[in-house]
């Protein structure tokens, strides 16, 4: 979330770059949905990652179509992105990368129809919206797999959500100090010390409360988890300058599309799933 600290005359919207009312709204929203499905029976959630995947792949081939007339094989991407998400169920990691490898496979004799202008560039973008978009979300299908899998993905999502507000209110009380100007001048240092101190005491709560384990194990996850979605953030938004777009969608009311969402937690899903795996290992 931006963390600008400068607000104009439209003091709601302007310090967040977008209407602040509404991306709440959204924000609640979408969180009682994973909520509900963790609660009522956590492979719901597996559910609800199948649709996340299908419409960020949709809205990131859409972006790069548009705005670059790069040709993401997109029924290979869509088709592909539900293979890793259903195939990681029953069949973990392996049944993850062999879908992955099956859709980089098709997804290269895909464009071969059409010739070798801009192959390379289409290929490797479809490569890439393939590992950045259902690869990375898979993971979090991995993190609810174990028997306290719902603790484990409320510990991600708590850490990441915990980051994003407390980055968004550092910045806005004190950010004076850009953090990196030249790709997302609204983040600052200050709103990145605020991300930290939230995250680390997130999950250090969540980790003892949820998991039963010892605070220093949640604190870690928590730490690496801000850095993580603060980097993630600051990836997508290059590839929106590259692309030359302010949002990848305009599905979400204050959030621009889902992939506007999903920057910060695609690549931590797979962190948290890293991290969590090595220091409380699944029996």
């Amino acid at each position: 979330m931006s963390d600008d600290p400068d607000a104009g005359p439209q003091k709601r919207q302007s310090r967040a770059g977008r209407n602040l009312v509404a991306a709440i709204g959204v924000g609640v929203g979408l969180g009682a949905v994973i909520l509900s499905s963790l609660l009522l029976e956590r492979h719901f959630f597996v559910g609800v990652i199948a649709v996340a995947v299908a419409v960020g792949a949709w809205e990131l081939a859409g972006a790069l179509r548009r705005a670059a007339g790069i040709t993401v094989a997109l029924p290979v991407l869509l088709v592909g992105g539900q293979a890793m998400v259903w195939l990681s169920w029953p069949f973990g990691l392996q049944g993850l990368l062999a879908a992955f490898g099956l859709t980089a496979l098709v997804g290269m004799i895909w464009r071969m129809r059409r010739g070798a202008d801009g192959y390379l560039r289409d290929v490797g973008a479809t490569l890439f919206a393939a590992a950045y978009v259902p690869m990375f979300a898979t993971f979090a299908v991995l993190l609810v797999l174990p028997s306290d899998g719902v603790g484990r993905v409320l510990t991600f999502m708590i850490c990441v959500v915990a980051s994003d507000v407390g980055g968004y209110a550092a910045g806005v009380l004190a950010g004076r100090h850009p953090m990196a100007p030249t790709i997302s001048p609204k983040k600052s240092w200050e709103g990145f010390a605020g991300s930290v101190v939230a995250g680390t005491m997130a999950g250090a709560l969540s980790v003892v409360l949820l998991l039963g384990d010892s605070w220093w194990i949640g604190a870690i996850t928590g730490a690496l988890l801000v850095v993580t979605a603060t980097l993630g953030d600051l990836c997508e938004s290059l590839v929106k300058r590259d692309l030359g777009i302010k949002d990848m969608g305009t599905m979400l009311p204050g959030h621009g599309g889902l992939m506007d969402r999903l920057d910060s937690m695609l690549p931590a899903a797979f962190v948290a799933w890293l991290v969590l795996g090595i220091a409380l290992p699944v029996g």
